[in-house]
């Protein structure tokens, strides 16, 4: 495979294009920078997916990889120059790997669970903190097999994976390499293109965007008088609130934040961030479109809440 490493400030810039090499790729080092690039794979700029883009029009690339500055977090474009998001990556990752039971945030893809893959797949609040404790009691439960990934594209792997009579020890902590490999190596095992890969799982995507300015308390508050009584006067007053975006409310999730899913399997998922002044606001729906024009709907709704 001919595969591009963007190479930025990220530490690992170096290191990956070695791997990479050593493993048999055909590897092309791009955008190397000389000062802090801020690579965000849960936020990707507009100016990456448009450098991705550029140097992938040539149809010169089988893959793009790269990683987030202190390199523990992957991005993996496909032959078009797409960045696909993390919590699809983990999903083709831990199916490389023969995984079983799959732990994750609340906030990653409902793909995990419709692909079917999977013998288990845990929720958790949004932290590799809470993946990982996650993963102990699925072992503690006598469970193998196991890895978590989170929504930035983070991997851990609980236990360990032989394939080809080779060992790969467990990491639980968060790991890009083991995302790039295994998402590279699954393609050239099925003799199909990266983008092939993510286009045989359910199609479901997921949008962000953030209330900037809106202080946490206000967010709580907002959030807790959507959800206050029964189940029913809660399904009943979301439906009133989000109603007219995505029709009737069929389940409420408060694991982290406000995940509510309607009857048409559409998501919107508000959370007050953990470390500044914002209110999240996530959109998850069976196309791309779709998802953007809920979260700008949704978007419009927050805005009345100052």
């Amino acid at each position: 495979m001919r595969v591009g490493v963007y190479q930025h400030s990220t530490v690992g810039r170096d290191i990956t294009v070695d791997i990479l090499t050593a493993l048999g790729a055909d590897v092309v080092a791009l955008g190397r920078a000389n000062s802090f690039v801020p690579v965000d794979t849960e936020a990707i700029r507009d100016e990456d997916a448009i450098l991705a883009s550029d140097w992938a029009s040539s149809g010169a690339f089988d893959a793009i990889v790269s990683m987030d500055g202190d390199a523990d977090r992957p991005l993996v474009a496909d032959e078009h120059g797409v960045w696909l998001r993390g919590d699809i990556i983990g999903v083709l990752c831990a199916k490389f790997l023969g995984v079983d039971h799959v732990v994750t945030p609340v906030s990653s893809n409902t793909v995990v669970e419709k692909s079917k893959l999977f013998v288990d797949v845990v929720r958790t609040r949004i932290g590799s903190p809470y993946v990982i404790e996650g993963m102990q009691k699925l072992l503690a439960g006598g469970k193998s097999m196991v890895a978590g990934y989170e929504a930035n594209g983070g991997f851990l792997l609980a236990s360990d994976v032989t394939q080809s009579g080779k060992i790969l020890k467990a990491l639980p902590t968060r790991d890009a390499m083991v995302v790039i490999i295994g998402v590279l190596a699954l393609a050239h095992q099925s003799d199909v293109r990266v983008s092939s890969l993510a286009k045989s799982l359910p199609q479901r995507f997921t949008i962000s965007d953030r209330l900037k300015d809106f202080p946490t308390d206000l967010s709580q508050d907002k959030l807790k008088s959507l959800v206050a009584g029964s189940e029913l006067e809660k399904k009943h007053l979301l439906t009133q609130m989000f109603g007219v975006i995505a029709g009737q409310v069929s389940d409420i999730d408060q694991t982290d934040g406000l995940r509510v899913t309607f009857a048409n399997q559409e998501v919107i998922h508000l959370r007050p961030s953990g470390n500044a002044p914002e209110l999240r606001c996530y959109t998850e729906a069976s196309t791309v479109e779709r998802s953007k024009e809920i979260n700008q709907l949704c978007m419009t709704i927050l805005n009345t809440w100052r």
